[in-house]
């Protein structure tokens, strides 16, 4: 079973990431559970949204305590509350232009960056992140295929529809050729 989780503020898309992502595993034969974890109901607090993924009905009914793969939406949320639910084997990605070894000092993660608001600029979506984010991230997870997520991302994108499939693209394309 994978168990992802994915950090964010409010109204950065997080949650939504979660959803679109979890769609996208449906979409491809999997069994998935979403659920999203706020801080205050505003603008700016953490939002936490977690998944787990199987091939088989998931009856397993609680936070997760250990993650496969993460998703940070903003690198100042990436600390140790965070990362408590990460191990050394924990792949995480992290929406940042700083390089990686700037984030050498958390200890021993695999944190990846990747400019996801860059991503989002070169492709008239402003500050919009989560569907670059999220191109990056399968390509990260192996999973689901890119075109299915570009589909779900189309699919689901309430503006900007090939804007947002071609940030998804680009963000799993840059994904690859850093992994």
């Amino acid at each position: 079973m994978r168990e992802i989780i994915i950090l964010g503020r409010g109204g950065q898309g997080a949650q939504t990431a979660g959803n679109l992502l979890a769609r996208a595993f449906y979409e491809e034969g999997l069994q998935v559970q979403t659920f999203a974890t706020y801080g205050g109901a505003r603008r700016g607090t953490p939002v936490l949204a977690s998944l787990r993924v199987d091939e088989t009905p998931i009856r397993l009914r609680c936070n997760i305590e250990m993650a496969s793969a993460m998703l940070c939406f903003d690198e100042s949320l990436l600390d140790e509350n965070f990362l408590r639910s990460a191990t050394s084997e924990t792949k995480i990605l992290v929406n940042s232009s700083k390089p990686k070894e700037a984030f050498d000092d958390l200890g021993d993660y695999q944190i990846i960056p990747i400019d996801g608001r860059g991503i989002a600029k070169r492709n008239d979506m402003g500050k919009v992140v989560n569907s670059a984010l999220l191109g990056a991230f399968v390509a990260v997870l192996s999973a689901p295929k890119i075109e299915t997520m570009s589909k779900i991302v189309e699919a689901m994108a309430p503006v900007k529809h090939q804007q947002n499939v071609a940030s998804c693209k680009e963000g799993f394309q840059l994904m690859q050729n850093i992994l």
